[in-house]
């Protein structure tokens, strides 16, 4: 069933994140204010896979959840850029490989109960090496790792984050010749 809303009501408002309260009205449970986040342009990520080496990987802190892992190369969409030129962009800043041609993976929501957030996942087959990365803040460490490893760390919890879980499952899911 189809909720049915009224309005909406800014609480704070950037350029990287808005908080609404929305009027709802919740089919058997009338109307109320649901807290929606708005995240006005989306982010990009890439599963950067060579055929010899595995996918290309970053070992990062996420200091919100005080957390280590490994991710895929990801980030904002900036103004102006579409989700694959971002993605590209992202690589390479992050990584200072430079992605072979892009191929959207998937396209998906990570949370719409509450965000409005939308993630681009694409897959590059190989990256040419250009030098180090343009932001050295983003990673400790950059690998290549070995799928089999990879899907270890799927497995432990070590690669968690939601695009990197979602890309590099649907990865393997799309590519079992690969996997």
């Amino acid at each position: 069933m189809r909720w049915q809303t009224y309005g909406e009501r800014t609480l704070y408002d950037s350029p990287w994140v808005s908080l609404s309260l929305v009027d709802v009205d919740v089919p058997g449970h009338g109307r109320l204010d649901h807290h929606v986040v708005r995240i006005p342009r989306g982010a990009s990520g890439v599963v950067v896979h060579d055929l010899d080496r595995g996918l290309l990987l970053l070992w990062r802190h996420r200091f919100i959840v005080d957390r280590w892992g490994w991710e895929i190369p990801a980030g904002r969409i900036d103004e102006g850029e579409s989700a694959e030129q971002a993605a590209a962009r992202e690589v390479l800043e992050e990584t200072g490989w430079r992605p072979g041609p892009l191929r959207p993976l998937l396209t998906y929501h990570p949370s719409p109960g509450a965000v409005d957030q939308t993630f681009h996942v694409f897959v590059a087959d190989g990256a040419t090496y250009v030098g180090p990365p343009s932001d050295p803040s983003e990673a400790d460490r950059i690998e290549w790792v070995p799928l089999e490893e990879v899907r270890g760390f799927v497995r432990d919890g070590s690669l968690g984050d939601g695009m990197s879980v979602t890309g590099v499952l649907r990865f393997l899911l799309e590519h079992p010749e690969r996997a």
